[in-house]
């Protein structure tokens, strides 16, 4: 939430503008306190995860609060392209959405049209909520949510690399976010993004977007994945998250005391 008389300004929004390279994290435990954690440790963005995580906005607003006074811009993706949804999560104070399953040009449009006030889209216009500091600063926040908040997009479908080319076109979106294991899936190749025509298509959507004026973003496993994605040209990365990166490290840490004490 805004502080008293803030201009709401998204950094990190103009820092993918100018294809510069940001990190981020999931949260996707619903938990307040690994959303803390997240902020202080100096991510640009987290990303709360709406989708397949366990929250509600109620538990979105506490995140949310936990991470505020950190300088780290928080993203939520959404459940899914739903204008209702989309707007009770911007209302609660998120500074840019990822809608996922988004495979038409038209899709996009919709997508874009939800997260922006009229005349640019449908969002209705509400100084009450947090994001618009409960009324006491909602012009502050109302005059540069257009501009300021962060609009992207998730590839997951053969019909959306089909689309591609016409889907980077749309006005108002800023970024294409390519989600590998839906990608792969959606194609026929159960959670394999290393099949070959999994990759081609992959190549596909990055020359498109990286050819257009959209930045381009996903997923890494590592931080070793997320440098040769940079390389590539990818401007957002999310490299961890509190459920399965503190997984690989509960797995790695028994694992290691059983191989030092294997007859305990």
């Amino acid at each position: 939430m805004l502080r008293q008389n803030e201009i709401f300004y998204n950094k990190v929004k103009w820092l993918l503008k100018e294809r510069k390279k940001t990190v981020g994290a999931w949260l996707q435990t619903g938990s307040n306190i690994t959303a803390e954690i997240f902020g202080k440790a100096g991510f640009d963005f987290v990303m709360v995860d709406m989708e397949h995580g366990p929250g509600d906005i109620m538990t979105l607003i506490h995140q949310l609060q936990a991470m505020s006074k950190f300088d780290v811009a928080p993203f939520a993706r959404a459940p899914w392209n739903d204008p209702v949804a989309i707007k009770k999560i911007l209302d609660a104070g998120v500074y840019g959405v990822l809608i996922p399953y988004v495979s038409t040009k038209e899709e996009a449009e919709m997508a874009v049209k939800a997260c922006k006030y009229p005349l640019e889209g449908i969002r209705g216009v509400a100084p009450s909520p947090r994001a618009g500091g409960f009324g006491m600063n909602g012009n502050n926040y109302l005059e540069n949510a257009n501009e300021q908040t962060v609009v992207m997009t998730a590839m997951e479908t053969p019909e959306a690399v089909a689309n591609i080319d016409e889907i980077v076109k749309v006005n108002g979106l800023d970024g294409i976010f390519i989600g590998p294991m839906d990608l792969a899936t959606s194609m026929g190749y159960f959670c394999n993004p290393k099949n070959p025509e999994v990759q081609d298509a992959i190549k596909k959507i990055e020359k498109a977007v990286l050819d257009s004026d959209k930045f381009l973003g996903t997923v890494a496993g590592s931080f070793e994945q997320a440098q040769a994605l940079y390389d590539k040209g990818y401007s957002l990365v999310v490299v961890m998250s509190d459920s399965t990166s503190l997984a690989k490290l509960a797995i790695d840490n028994v694992n290691k005391f059983r191989d030092a004490y294997p007859n305990r």
